[in-house]
């Protein structure tokens, strides 16, 4: 097939068009390379894909509405998976318009895309951070999602009812795939595994927040993508036995569903540092904190539909995966001298 990918000079979506690309589909891929975070880290991830014969890469702004009509009439792709978008809790505080115009804006023009050249399917990544306030754990996709704490979250909530209505009204079948604290190889600089690694390293404290008492259902990013590439392959369709008297959030009258991709097994803050210093052979002074705003305290993901519906259910331990960073970071990083930074974003 023909496969959109947004993002692809992303963390995820590097690894889930190298996924793509391994089974014999054909990738474009788009991206802005913006300065978010060092842009030399997307353009090392989009070098290994221009290897490969059957990607090609567009440099675009997903808010360009212009560029992105003519990209989506020029090569009439047959499935979309759009991972593209404004990421990070902190940065929401400081920069919300950069959410609205990639994650809202940018995310319309990719439905306008899918709708007006025959899109077979659209899958879209959302977030765990849209169960904001809930503390009913595991998390459901079957209840509701009204009370996000960050702007972030409040755009993906936004992007999956953007799609519902699209679904419903041009039958546009679309799948969002709300993702848990993702964490691997190629991993993105603002978050925790990443900060944690290269402070330790450069003898630096870490900030852990909420005094280490978080947990989260870390995923690996391999996991993860999976789960996408599932998903894109079991095309939506209606719930035949969805009623508007007792309405379920995760399925519609429309070709739409909402799935978590977590790993179903939540690890807390301290268990997932200590994971990291036994792989990095080094102890961290740990610099304790109340909880950042924005933050929520605990995620667990109910995967039940996703292994019923989709036939999988991300596996891979912290200790697995915890240390295939680190053997990656060591590798990529080995002529660079370690640095400290402060920033740090959960997921």
């Amino acid at each position: 097939m023909k496969i959109l990918v947004t993002g692809a000079a992303g963390f995820i979506g590097s690894h889930a068009a190298r996924k793509l690309l391994a089974r014999g589909d054909e990738v474009v891929g788009l991206d802005n390379l913006n300065d978010y975070y060092d842009p030399r880290l997307k353009e090392a991830r989009l070098a290994l894909l221009l290897k490969e014969p059957r990607f090609r890469f567009v440099k675009l702004d997903l808010e360009d509405r212009a560029g992105m009509r003519d990209l989506f009439a020029k090569e009439r792709f047959e499935r979309v998976i759009h991972l593209a978008a404004q990421a990070g809790v902190r940065y929401s505080l400081e920069n919300p318009f950069a959410y609205v115009d990639s994650n809202v804006t940018g995310t319309l023009n990719v439905l306008e895309g899918c709708r007006h050249n025959g899109v077979q399917h659209l899958v879209f990544a959302s977030t765990s951070s849209v169960y904001g306030l809930n503390t009913n754990m595991p998390f459901s996709v079957h209840r509701g999602t009204d009370h996000p704490l960050s702007l972030y979250a409040s755009t993906k909530k936004a992007n999956e009812l953007m799609a519902h209505n699209y679904a419903a009204l041009f039958k546009l079948p679309v799948t969002g795939l709300r993702f848990f604290t993702v964490y691997g190889p190629w991993g993105r600089p603002d978050m925790a595994l990443f900060l944690f690694t290269r402070n330790i390293l450069a003898g630096k404290p870490i900030d852990v927040f909420n005094y280490g008492k978080h947990t989260r259902d870390f995923t690996f990013v391999e996991d993860i993508v999976e789960g996408v590439v599932r998903a894109c392959d079991r095309i939506a369709t209606p719930n035949p036995d969805w009623s508007g008297d007792h309405p379920d959030p995760a399925t519609s009258t429309a070709p739409f569903r909402l799935y978590n991709i977590g790993n179903n097994s939540p690890v807390q803050l301290a268990r997932y540092i200590e994971v990291l210093e036994d792989c990095l052979g080094r102890k961290a002074e740990r610099n304790l904190l109340p909880l950042q705003p924005g933050d929520v305290p605990d995620t667990y993901a109910d995967v039940e539909d996703l292994v019923r519906d989709v036939g999988y259910k991300p596996a891979t331990p912290v200790e697995e995966g915890v240390r295939r960073f680190v053997e990656w970071y060591l590798e990529y990083y080995r002529d660079e001298p370690p640095s400290a930074t402060r920033v740090v974003n959960l997921g």
